[in-house]
């Protein structure tokens, strides 16, 4: 890569600027969506890529994971991120193509300590899955679980979004087909 390809932030620009999204339609993707996959530096310098849950406020990405395994170990070793979420996928076969819209995210996770921070992250995510259940059997829920998993954030420092070109046409058309 060339170096003027490659601004201050060390983040690369999106080469086909027309199919890029708006960071508030960004974020709006991350919101509606439940599930994404992050990608972590792994054992051995291989990456690993696992589907998870999450919520989102702010600049902020949440969720939650056991105690111990993998996924924690890679990110309390390398605390740099990236997490894909894919809101459309739509295989065209008449046109040999897929009209997509995704969003990626690069950012730093940390495991929180602060309690306050944690319950509000695991409140935040017992609502986003469970938005029927009272909140006492939430609290209940989360009581009794909590010494089981811990709550990882991930600040997002870099996020991106594209969609089919077909999509963006329509956005700036609606009467193209």
């Amino acid at each position: 890569m060339k170096q003027e390809d490659k601004p201050e932030t060390g983040f690369r620009k999106m080469r086909r600027s027309g199919q890029q999204l708006t960071r508030q339609e960004c974020m709006e993707i991350l919101e509606r969506n439940t599930a994404g996959t992050l990608a972590v530096l792994g054992d051995g310098g291989y990456p690993y890529a696992v589907p998870l849950s999450y919520v989102c406020e702010n600049d902020a990405l949440y969720f939650h994971c056991a105690r111990t395994g993998h996924k924690l170990d890679a990110v309390q070793s390398c605390s740099k991120v990236s997490f894909c979420v894919i809101d459309q996928d739509q295989v065209v076969p008449s046109e040999y193509t897929t009209y997509y819209r995704s969003v990626i995210l690069f950012g730093k996770a940390t495991v929180l300590k602060d309690a306050g921070e944690i319950q509000r992250a695991i409140e935040m995510i017992a609502e986003k899955y469970a938005p029927e259940d009272s909140a006492s059997r939430r609290r209940e829920v989360i009581k009794k679980e909590s010494d089981a998993f811990c709550i990882v954030k991930i600040r997002i420092e870099q996020i991106t979004g594209k969609e089919a070109k077909e999509l963006a046409k329509r956005k700036k058309d609606p009467a193209v087909k």
